[in-house]
């Protein structure tokens, strides 16, 4: 029987497991997966998107929705809409200018906040009222910026102001706030 020339194993330092070795071996076995897990590829520009976010629902038709405007067997019109998510549920609402349709003259306006209909295919109902016809404004600017309403308003100083001519102005908002729409602070009435 021959003999190897290389050393027993058994006589090598190094090959004896120690405690030592076993916590150096987990520890560095923890930074690699550590380590891979920051350097994920980031999430790829084609193909389904990820199913944790939810789109959200369209914004409300103000086209089809009823309005609690009276407006004496004339139709209404719809002028001016915006959308955006005002109550923070991620889905957006809308809110419309509506007046009556007048044949001459500056009707008031009316604003409301319009929701998604109950079931599918249902039209967008209202769910507030920020400015009611009977106010006699006007809304020249409309938005929704940082979950805020904000709206240009024209009015009347007296009843001896005639309709086509406001003299006052106002800059107001209105946000959500413990269950109802909260108008913010005005800017006093500007002469126009």
């Amino acid at each position: 029987m021959q003999h190897s020339a290389a050393p027993d194993l058994a006589d090598l330092a190094h090959t004896h497991a120690r405690p030592a070795h076993w916590l150096a071996t987990a520890t560095a076995t923890a930074a690699v997966v550590a380590l891979a897990g920051f350097l994920q590829p980031g999430p790829a520009s084609a193909g389904a998107a990820p199913a944790a976010a939810p789109r959200p629902a369209p914004a409300p038709d103000a086209a089809g929705a009823e309005y609690p405007l009276e407006c004496g067997g004339a139709r209404h019109t719809v002028a001016k809409r915006v959308s955006g998510d005002l109550d923070g549920d991620g889905n957006p609402e809308t809110v419309a200018v509506v007046h009556c349709e007048a044949g001459s003259g500056t009707p008031p306006s009316a604003v409301y906040v319009l929701t998604r209909g109950k079931g599918g295919g249902t039209p967008a109902r209202v769910v507030a009222t920020l400015v009611a016809p009977g106010q006699h404004r006007n809304v020249t600017e409309l938005s929704v910026r940082d979950g805020a309403v904000r709206a240009t308003l024209l009015g009347y100083s007296s009843p001896d102001v005639p309709s086509c001519c406001p003299d006052e102005k106002e800059q107001v908002s209105w946000r959500w706030q413990g269950g109802a729409f909260v108008r913010g602070d005005q800017t006093d009435a500007l002469g126009v």
